[in-house]
């Protein structure tokens, strides 16, 4: 006798492979909608993790973790702060990491990172050291231009508007649209656009837009997106949940297909020779979202930035 749980099993195998992808007008596949990518898995696998698939009960103990450590966010006690010390920052309800380790194709992962095997990125000797001097630059308050480029509100903290795209602690909001020859990415998190031109020409060298020049084209039910030539500035990526170094002369590609109705399969490779030992690889699924994408209004005017330049001068005259 069939058990319930291999026919529930085959069932969705045969739903799977009988999914047909909806197209637009013209013939195109259709990615169109509102994805999220939040997960509470990170970009590089932690040293408690030592393989790519994770159980059902190793990821339901990291889910648990990361459950408990939001709610000691909020755990403040009754007393007054004192002036002058650690206050804290956001409290959970501004926050929105996920509340599950990433799985893709049913599989929980214990990294986007597929490639190399350990789950870390393959930086050469030069190219960590390079990234930790752009951290400790980025920590220094003595102008804007030191400031990582979501203090500044020019793109989102982090790579999540990347290439490539990648989740951090909230605003993990995607939404995309289609036209005939382009695709649109709107991206939540400071109300960036990325516009990937189908069968588009590359710009001229010296053209480095934020987030690059990006070129799309269709193999299949597959978006394939290559971009180069990224903004002198957005080499570091640093958010809480990953820390990355990139180059202006990075290449990224990345595929966007679409699985079901609720579901983009969302893969990556970077290459980078004067960074990385090999090109590394990852792995992402978006999720339909019934969430609507708000204005990040992020502080108008830069009225932060004297106060972060100030504190500094305040520390070092103390």
């Amino acid at each position: 006798m069939i058990s319930t749980a291999v026919l529930i099993c085959a069932v969705n195998a045969v739903s799977a492979a009988e999914y047909l992808t909806p197209h637009m007008p013209w013939g195109e596949p259709d990615l169109q909608g509102t994805w999220t990518s939040a997960t509470v898995t990170l970009l590089e696998r932690p040293d408690e993790f030592d393989t790519l698939v994770l159980s059902e009960e190793q990821a339901a103990a990291a889910e648990n973790s990361s459950a408990e450590f939001l709610d000691s966010i909020d755990d403040v006690g009754d007393s007054d702060l004192s002036a002058g010390d650690d206050v804290g920052g956001y409290n959970s309800f501004w926050l929105d990491p996920g509340t599950r380790m990433l799985r893709v194709k049913g599989q929980a992962r214990s990294s986007i990172i597929v490639e190399p095997d350990d789950g870390e990125v393959p930086y050469t000797l030069l190219g960590k050291g390079k990234l930790y001097w752009a951290l400790f630059q980025s920590q220094q308050r003595n102008n804007p231009e030191q400031q990582l480029l979501g203090e500044r509100c020019m793109v989102g903290f982090g790579s999540v508007g990347g290439p490539p795209m990648l989740p951090v602690l909230y605003n993990n909001n995607y939404q995309i649209t289609q036209s005939p020859g382009v695709v649109m990415i709107m991206i939540e998190m400071n109300h960036n656009v990325r516009t990937i031109p189908i069968g588009g020409t590359p710009l001229p060298a010296q053209i480095r837009p934020w987030m690059g020049d990006s070129t799309g084209h269709w193999e299949g039910e597959t978006l394939v997106v290559k971009t180069r030539q990224f903004h002198l500035q957005q080499s570091l990526r640093a958010a809480i949940k990953h820390q990355l170094l990139m180059t202006p002369d990075s290449v990224v590609v990345e595929r966007f297909t679409r699985l079901g109705e609720k579901e983009i399969n969302y893969t990556f490779s970077v290459e980078d020779e004067d960074l990385y030992t090999q090109i590394w690889r990852g792995e992402l699924t978006l999720r339909a979202t019934d969430s609507q994408i708000y204005e990040y209004a992020c502080h108008e005017g830069n009225y932060a930035m004297p106060g972060i330049l100030a504190g500094a001068r305040k520390e070092e005259q103390e």
